[in-house]
């Protein structure tokens, strides 16, 4: 039970931070909305998915081989953090620089031609990023969680301070409404038709700032490159970079493709790239579960770790597995009863509402990734991590597949599908290759009775609507009440149990 008080609190800390951060971050969509076009917004959807795409190509696994060679290895953490460090600034810089010299063509590839600085700016962000991923981790596995939240924080908080000096103020006081000595300073360097570039910018802006916090609070670094123990960490790295980039396939494709792939005027009035901002705004209101499955990772995956030795650690994983679905099913059900007041607050009125309804099928698609997640420790501890590859190559198959044949025919909710059958494919491939290898004891019926259960009355509460807006309100939030009353009916006796280790 301390272990999982442990894991508990620790998910606690960065979940604060990791929910903070993001709901900060998350009110810049308003902004956006507000301010940007949808094709503005369109250009920021795809962009950050190629973003994300790269980001994995960037760091290759490293983070995961970092905690497997320095928990798990007996291996000193101080030499693992220096060559796996010394690797990935050596193998970023050089992809970024290839990055920063081949903008002017990714920029008419992607019909950005004329705009080549937005993809150098690119290449910065992500060789910054790689640049910064080995400290975070090194912060994660000295259990430094304090520090890496409060970092991740201020880093979000110069995010949005430069987003909002660029996209607001700068604005009005180019236009004179404000401050207005300051005007020919403003006007001199600023673009009012510049919409996703000053995202970028002030993404650059914040990563370059964040440089030396982070290298300050991760300690003494050495450059080292040994190839005694470099040769391990890449046979154990390789088949998880493939794992990446087939899990980033089905995490960022379908923003990625949806406006090459939807036809012109599918949405009556849009242009595609204004339905991929339309669908890219939608799919953020899915941060809700995104931000609990981010929080539990950064705590969970240096604990499972940690515990992968003790001889009880397949019950322990179980009992995380249980609770963390019945958590974020009860999450699932309380956002999609309220997107109508969840839409209203952060979307407004200017057409983004016309996607609201993926949003439900958006939560249960991040929650299947969360299960993937709990479940995929059985690969990382056993270092199987070729089935991974196998696993995540799968998914980004059936992503592709169901985003060409359904998204031409049903738009948003083709591009929200993919994702929900992705993850549920990934999550049964992963669990009967576990069960063979490194058997847990999963309560899988009762797992996805509590799936089933909660996605059903996720998408009844988001349809029931009666004359009285407030009757609207109370019976659509007697939903996760309801779910919550039939899981302390279930689980009497688990609770019970857990009491009285508690008490202890």
């Amino acid at each position: 039970m301390s272990n999982l008080k442990k894991l508990a609190g620790q998910t606690a800390v960065y979940g604060i931070s990791s929910i903070l951060g993001r709901v900060i971050n998350f009110l810049l969509l308003p902004l956006y909305i507000s301010y940007l076009s949808k094709e503005a917004l369109g250009s920021f959807t795809a962009i950050y998915a190629f973003i994300a795409f790269f980001n994995v190509i960037f760091t290759y696994g490293m983070e995961t081989t970092f905690f497997r060679f320095s928990t798990g290895k007996g291996l000193e953490p101080d030499k693992v953090y220096n060559n796996v460090q010394s690797l990935v600034l050596t193998t970023s810089l050089s992809l970024g620089a290839l990055l920063y010299l081949s903008a002017e063509q990714i920029s008419i590839w992607m019909d950005y031609e004329g705009k080549a600085y937005l993809f150098k700016w690119t290449a910065m962000i992500l060789t910054i990023d790689a640049v910064l991923a080995i400290p975070y981790a090194k912060l994660r596995v000295e259990n430094k969680s304090l520090q890496f939240a409060l970092t991740k924080l201020f880093n979000i908080l110069l995010n949005v301070g430069f987003n909002i000096f660029f996209i607001v103020i700068c604005l009005h006081i180019y236009e004179g409404k404000y401050l207005i000595g300051f005007q020919p300073l403003i006007q001199s360097f600023y673009h009012p038709e510049w919409g996703v570039d000053y995202i970028l910018l002030s993404n650059l802006m914040a990563n370059a700032l964040i440089v030396p916090v982070l290298f300050f609070l991760s300690g003494k670094f050495t450059w080292s490159l040994e190839k005694s123990m470099l040769g391990p960490m890449w046979h154990y790295a390789f088949p998880l970079l493939f794992m990446g980039l087939a899990g980033v396939t089905n995490e960022v494709f379908s923003r990625f493709l949806f406006e090459y792939i939807l036809p012109e005027n599918f949405y009556p009035g849009l242009t595609s790239r204004e339905a991929g901002g339309v669908f890219g705004a939608n799919f953020k209101l899915a941060i809700f579960m995104n931000l609990i499955i981010q929080a539990f990772k950064y705590a969970a995956e240096p604990f499972f770790f940690s515990q992968s030795e003790d001889k009880n650690s397949p019950q322990l994983y179980a009992r995380v597995m249980h609770w963390f679905i019945i958590f974020c099913s009860v999450l699932m059900i309380v956002v999609a009863v309220n997107l109508n007041i969840i839409g209203d607050q952060i979307l407004g009125n200017k057409g983004y509402q016309e996607g609201l309804s993926i949003v439900p099928m958006l939560l249960m698609g991040y929650l299947m990734l969360g299960v993937y997640f709990n479940l995929s420790i059985w690969f990382k501890i056993t270092d199987k991590t070729i089935y991974s590859f196998y696993i995540t190559f799968t998914g980004a198959l059936v992503t592709i597949l169901v985003i060409v044949l359904l998204v031409p025919k049903l738009g948003y909710t083709g591009a929200a599908l993919s994702t929900l059958a992705t993850y549920v494919i990934m999550s049964i491939m992963c669990y009967l290759f576990g069960q063979k290898y490194y058997p847990i004891p999963y309560q899988t019926g009762k797992d996805i009775f509590y799936l089933l259960t909660a996605f059903v009355a996720a998408y009844v509460g988001f349809y029931i609507e009666v004359e009285s807006e407030i009757l609207t309100f109370l019976i659509r939030n007697a939903l996760p009440l309801a779910f919550i009353l039939l899981v302390f009916l279930l689980e009497k006796e688990e609770i019970s149990q857990l009491k009285k280790k508690i008490g202890k």
